[in-house]
């Protein structure tokens, strides 16, 4: 994940920083009702185009609304995406004028009822790096009101016994007003247009709403009192940790405890005081290590509560706020008043209603809750080793339309057939947005509820490791988004609406960022309280949810000695980097001596080599993996270019183990069939590499030259079925990539799933793919000679030889292995070099093949392979007899397999010719034939359809 690909900022994260213009905008007419047609009007003298690459006066309005209780925030319909956003919102431009307008009705342009307000800022297509204005906020309404002291949903701090002044007036003539404080009426004032009242000796926290009618109008304005506070002094009970600490004998207490140094005292404000919180929740401080904590008593056991920490400093900086309203930064599960709206009941069925009333992030807190129940698999899971681990790796949001944890159960079998035996998650943690990759991370420990519920998210681990997969998770802890509470606590906050970058003593984050790749908010990894949050995060996940490993989102964020200018430092050695990584590491292994470390770090291979190298003598082998990009190289290839792709292997990069995750495709590079299609080599007609079938044919041949490898290796989601849309595909179908400077990319786009509901797997040149990688993986996996040495081509070359051996294994088994690839448009001769003469097998269909000339090179078609052992390979299957179209698949096969067609009668034979299985009736296409029954080995499907097509199949059941 790079800086370029991943600034997804939405409204309610975006920072303020100097590249934002400051765009003075008009509305006409103001005031006006929803119904009304409004125009929003910019002078182009006041917007920098060129700041933000336009160059044909393209603008855009990204906006939303607000109801009339303020609450209950939503998006325009038609905003589109941050990065691409939709023409409907693009503003006309007046040449003539020098003026950019946009016309709407409220009630129809949001398509809602019951406005109070809107907001609205002007945008580039691509809002990425701040090329946007600041934010506008406009009442909507001819009655208005305006509430000059204090400022509406202020926070005002005060000493005990003080007194306030509260003035505000209104449009239209007369209108009542009505104050109440804490729910109860104290001041009315019939018949005026200026209100000023002032309550005295307030001695304790106030919510004051200012309730203003006009006619058939009601408009209410709230704000806060809070009452200066001394914490009392109380030692920490002993073994408590920071968050929520839940009393593991008495469900009716649980105690919180807040890290919040430089601050003067902290209310806990929650459902269980009506958010109102007194002096007997005020926290108390512990007088050694300076933490806030405060225990809660009478709670009702299983009863979801929700709650706030209100952070008090007395005397703030500059443009610091003195309270700040946040969530407890270990929450575990948040509420948001902006994003739960998006969430799908069926994806979190019963999700906890957001406190009415509240703003901002919200934390659950739930006393008696009932440990998911894991499965032995789980508990007594054994996790494949590094050398031989298969990664699948996927987007929740992008695998399936439904989105959810849910899906990926309910496809489990594709990745059992597909035989890899890790999947690696993209970000679950809490991000900002539902639509999103995750990398904006604002939660560490909360899972993400638009995918589902931990009990849910738990079960996927759970039936994963029952399938013998391990769980990874990509964790971005680079940085956080201004949600995070660690951010907001200390933040600078200079035009006073909640949200900032942070300040100066903001003891977890940089001010500014100390590298090149800046995303979000700079955690300062030199900081002890950093690195207890960091640690905390790994232990929750290993420990709550059973995770076999992390990949650490871009690492070479990780140090305190670069400027965000500065790329070269960045790119460079730094020692403060390699040694806080490791400290990571060791504490991961700490609590799982076997956890995955993997790092993306895509440097120069010097601190790579620290890293993959660690500790790798100890019992059981430590080491830390690396991401190896070779996406170019295998594009090459199979574009029909000449590439050297012997950086694949470990030893290439100096590792002394095979730590190198290397993967020709990634969720950050293009897709390898989309190039194949735009930018191959088609000076053969008969294998024009831009033909779709051409270039699915040439992916089979990828697989044997990437997969078989050895050292662990990465899939990126559909590369197995040849998937040939743009990564830059955008909602609407078109692509844009990132060389469209002013109209940004759609990289962060939600993407279909034509794979499913195209039903790739029945069409045969994408079957083809799937079921040759599956054997590939399946021998990588179970055949020992993987785990040896290889040579490869050297150089850049059409035709790739790679030869593996493992000298430890004996001469009964599988101990050398040969791959050849032809990857010209054309027939060729591919090298050789068999290690000896005699007869060696191919070992995709397990047929012999003599050798006698240990030399002589091999005729390979174009864009075709072969892979040839020494002994037959645990997986050994024939070619299919080409008798019709009719596909099975999946094919090898554990508990199922299917047939694209109706069927009469099918039988399953013995490879001895003995009838094991029939299934006599007629069955629809994709009736599931059960093998479940079925010894591991090989099996021949006599198939008969009810158009009386017949074919016979050679099924491998594993």
């Amino acid at each position: 994940m790079k800086k370029k690909l991943l600034l997804l900022l939405f409204f309610y994260s975006i920072l303020l920083t100097a590249q934002q213009q400051n765009i003075p905008s008009s509305v006409n007419p103001n005031p006006f009702e929803e119904s009304t047609s409004i125009t929003i009007t910019v002078n182009g003298a006041d917007v920098n185009e060129a700041a933000w690459g336009i160059i044909d006066n393209s603008l855009y309005l990204w906006t939303w609304s607000f109801d009339t209780n303020d609450m209950n925030i939503l998006d325009c319909p038609t905003n589109g995406n941050w990065t691409f956003s939709n023409e409907a919102n693009k503003f006309v431009y007046n040449s003539i004028s020098d003026t950019y307008t946009k016309t709407f009705t409220p009630s129809t342009f949001y398509n809602r009822s019951g406005i109070g307000r809107i907001g609205f800022l002007i945008k580039a297509k691509d809002g990425t790096n701040d090329k946007k204005s600041q934010d506008n906020l406009v009442e909507v309404g001819t009655f208005q009101v305006t509430l000059s002291s204090p400022l509406e949903k202020s926070i005002v701090l005060i000493n005990s016994g003080a007194s306030i002044t509260i003035a505000a007036t209104n449009t239209g003539g007369n209108a009542n007003y009505n104050l109440k404080s804490n729910g109860s009426t104290i001041n009315s004032n019939a018949a005026t247009a200026i209100y000023i009242f002032t309550p005295t000796n307030i001695t304790s926290n106030q919510n004051y709403e200012l309730e203003i009618t006009q006619a058939a109008t009601t408009t209410i304005k709230k704000f806060s009192v809070i009452v200066n506070s001394v914490p009392e002094s109380a030692a920490l009970p002993a073994g408590l940790v920071d968050g929520i600490n839940y009393n593991a004998s008495d469900a009716a207490k649980a105690t919180l405890v807040l890290e919040a140094p430089l601050k003067d005292f902290v209310y806990v404000a929650g459902s269980f005081n009506s958010w109102l919180p007194g002096a007997n929740y005020a926290m108390k401080k512990d007088p050694i290590s300076g933490k806030f904590w405060l225990e809660l008593s009478g709670l009702t056991s299983g009863l979801n509560y929700t709650y706030q920490y209100w952070v008090v400093d007395a005397s703030p900086f500059a443009n610091s706020p003195s309270v700040v309203k946040t969530a407890d930064p270990y929450s575990t599960l948040v509420l948001s008043p902006f994003d739960d709206s998006g969430i799908s009941a069926t994806s979190y069925p019963n999700l906890p209603l957001y406190p009415v009333g509240q703003e901002r992030e919200v934390t659950v807190l739930q006393t008696g809750q009932v440990p998911y129940a894991w499965s032995s698999a789980t508990t007594n899971f054994v996790k494949p080793e590094k050398e031989n681990l298969v990664v699948y790796e996927l987007l929740v949001r992008d695998f399936d339309a439904a989105r959810s944890y849910q899906s990926i159960i309910d496809r489990i079998d594709y990745f059992k057939n597909l035989k890899i035996n890790a999947i690696e998650l993209m970000p679950v943690m809490e991000f900002e947005n539902n639509d999103s990759w995750g990398y904006n991370t604002s939660f560490h420990l909360a899972l993400d509820k638009f995918y589902g519920t931990s009990s849910k998210f738990k079960e996927l681990v759970d039936v994963c490791h029952q399938n013998g997969i391990a769980v990874i998770l990509d964790v971005a802890l680079n940085h956080a988004f201004g949600r995070n509470p660690m951010v907001r606590m200390w933040m600078n906050d200079a035009d006073g609406d909640g949200w900032g970058a942070p300040s100066v003593e903001n003891p977890y984050f940089n001010t500014t960022a100390k590298h090149s790749y800046s995303v979000g908010e700079d955690f300062n990894h030199q900081s002890p309280l950093t690195q207890n949050y960091v640690k905390r995060v790994i232990q929750h996940w290993i420990q709550e949810y059973k995770i076999d490993g992390f990949r650490w989102d871009l690492t070479k964020g990780f140090t305190q000695n670069c400027e965000a200018s500065d790329e070269n430092c960045t790119n460079g050695y730094q020692q403060d980097r390699v040694d806080v990584l490791k400290q990571y590491a060791d504490y991961s292994w700490s609590l799982d001596p076997n956890h995955y470390v993997i790092f993306e770090h895509l440097g120069n291979n010097d601190e790579e080599k620290q890293w993959a190298n660690y500790k790798i003598e100890e019992t059981p082998s430590k080491g830390i993996m690396m991401w190896g990009k070779m996406t170019d190289s295998y594009n090459e290839l199979s574009m029909g270019y000449p590439a050297n792709i012997s950086g694949m292997t470990s030893a290439s990069r100096g590792f002394t183990a095979k730590r190198l995750i290397g993967y020709a495709e990634s969720h950050d590079e293009e897709r390898l069939v989309y190039k194949n299609i735009q930018f191959g080599n088609s000076n053969n007609t008969a294998h024009d590499v831009k033909n779709l079938e051409v270039s699915l044919s040439r992916m089979s041949a990828i697989g044997a030259v990437s997969l078989l490898v050895p050292g662990p290796k990465m899939i990126w989601q559909f590369g197995e079925l040849g998937w040939d849309s743009s990564i830059f595909s955008c909602s609407d179908g078109s692509v844009n990539t990132t060389t469209d400077a002013a109209a940004g990319d759609c990289k962060l786009a939600t993407k279909p799933q034509p794979q499913w509901t195209s039903n790739w797997l029945g069409n045969n040149s994408r079957n083809k793919i799937y079921t040759d990688w599956s054997k590939m993986i399946t021998m990588k996996t179970t055949e020992p000679v993987f785990l040896g040495a290889e040579t490869m081509t050297s150089g850049s070359s059409l035709l790739q030889t790679i030869k593996i051996s493992n000298p430890a294994l004996s001469n009964s088994q599988l101990k050398d292995v040969l791959v050849f690839a032809n990857f010209s448009v054309n027939t060729a001769s591919v090298p050789t070099g068999f290690p000896y003469s005699g007869t060696w097998y191919n070992l995709m269909d397990n047929s012999p093949i003599l050798i006698t000339d240990v030399s002589n090179p091999m005729t390979i078609e174009a864009g075709g392979f072969r892979i040839y052992g020494n002994k037959v390979a645990a997986l050994a299957i024939a070619n299919y007899e080409d008798i019709s179209n009719i596909q099975l698949y999946p094919n090898p096969a554990s508990d199922y397999f299917k047939l694209d067609i109706a069927t009469s009668k099918v039988e399953i034979y013995s490879i001895s010719g003995k009838l094991v299985s029939s299934f006599d009736k007629n069955q629809e296409v994709g009736f599931q034939f059960s093998v479940n029954n079925l010894e591991n080995g090989l099996y021949l499907i006599k198939v008969n359809g009810q158009n009386k097509e017949q074919k016979v199949f050679k099924l491998f059941k594993n």
